[in-house]
């Protein structure tokens, strides 16, 4: 038997998690990132990570460790060593997001999007922007808002907060914008960026229209930080498209685009564009997006109508996505089929599928649809 080990004993471990790291985070001499958005946080903060990892030694949030225990977690990893923290920030509800700046006292703050993410638990756009504001409201002066600058929500966040603004985007007069793309699906992008340094041309691992924007605001990060241009781009070059977008060899020689965790109206229209990208056949496995309230219904409808101008093959599955595969034949795509099993419709697209086709699997995790995914690389369903 081992001894000498320390044992806490406490009524809420929970709270004890949270002050802990609390504890830890003020004795840590670092800067902490924080990233929120109701997309592209998990791609945006491998983005900064990477951009700031050739001038800083960097922590980044594990996975998606976003949350009122996976922060904390994280945040227990400082070593003295480290010098800058890039954690993600996810909600559940109001609150949730100032309380982990509480825990964590960004320094920098990263809103990426506002979107209809959490609309039936929160009720409306303007209590979501309400949650995701509290990032920028609990960054200290002496801090830095880096805001999404084509989102006109996150935009607007710049009266919300004490903190030095600095913007990414393509539209004017975003601070790091966007004037230039050459995309090169599976191999990346090229990206030119015009800021107070001039135009940049930087080449790209990330691919797809989230995949530029984690990009811009890796930049814009980076460079407020001080990483040199040169250090910008090889952050850039180490981020691959699959941060997210998993690309797996599929059973028959097919691609398997695996984004099966979650799903809404805005992510599901990137992967979609992501997907119009790429050479060859397209088939689609997609499922319920959840959590969507009062517009649930039509954002399903609008799926099916963008599903039906990109794919060769849809297969929705869920409840819910009975309205994307109903959408879609009526926009005229004939090969739409629908059922409420995952194994069923991964079934269906390698049956309508060949070597060499794309087969994006996306859903809310609700749904489970990596076991899809499962069927269609070959493995147990």
């Amino acid at each position: 038997m081992k001894t000498g080990a320390r044992v806490w004993v406490c009524d809420d471990p929970l709270r004890a998690l949270q002050e802990a790291a609390r504890s830890w985070r003020g004795r840590a001499n670092v800067t902490v990132v924080g990233i929120t958005g109701s997309v592209g946080k998990t791609s945006t903060k491998e983005a900064v990570a990477a951009v700031l990892a050739g001038s800083y030694r960097v922590l980044k949030s594990p996975g998606n460790l976003n949350t009122e225990v996976g922060l904390p977690l994280t945040l227990l990893y400082v070593e003295p060593h480290h010098q800058v923290a890039v954690l993600e920030m996810g909600m559940y509800q109001a609150g949730d997001i100032a309380f982990l700046c509480s825990i964590a006292r960004p320094g920098v703050g990263v809103v990426t999007s506002v979107g209809p993410s959490h609309l039936a638990r929160l009720g409306s756009l303007a209590a979501i922007a309400d949650a995701k504001a509290e990032l920028v409201e609990n960054l200290p002066d002496s801090g830095v808002a880096v805001l999404n600058a084509d989102d006109p929500v996150v935009s607007g966040f710049r009266a919300r907060t004490a903190a030095r603004v600095v913007t990414f985007g393509w539209r004017e007069p975003a601070d790091f914008r966007a004037v230039d793309v050459e995309l090169r699906g599976m191999l990346g992008a090229d990206l030119w960026v015009q800021s107070a340094d001039g135009i940049r041309r930087l080449r790209l691992g990330l691919a797809g229209r989230p995949g530029l924007y984690a990009a811009l605001a890796a930049v814009a990060v980076g460079r407020v930080l001080g990483v040199d241009w040169v250090g910008v781009e090889r952050g850039l070059l180490k981020v691959s498209v699959d941060q997210r977008l998993a690309v797996r060899p599929g059973v028959g020689g097919r691609r398997v685009v695996d984004d099966s965790y979650n799903s809404s109206p805005v992510s599901l229209t990137a992967a979609l564009e992501f997907l119009a990208q790429l050479p060859g056949r397209k088939v689609a496995i997609l499922g319920d997006m959840l959590e969507l309230g009062p517009i649930e219904a039509d954002a399903h409808r609008e799926a099916g109508r963008l599903a039906a101008r990109t794919l060769d093959v849809l297969v929705a599955v869920g409840e819910r996505a009975a309205l994307v595969a109903d959408a879609a034949r009526a926009a005229g795509l004939s090969e739409t089929y629908w059922t409420v099993d995952p194994i069923e419709a991964a079934f269906l697209a390698r049956a309508r599928s060949g070597p060499g086709d794309w087969i994006l699997v996306k859903g809310s995790w609700g749904l489970r649809l990596e076991r899809a995914v499962q069927v269609l690389v070959g493995g147990e369903g």
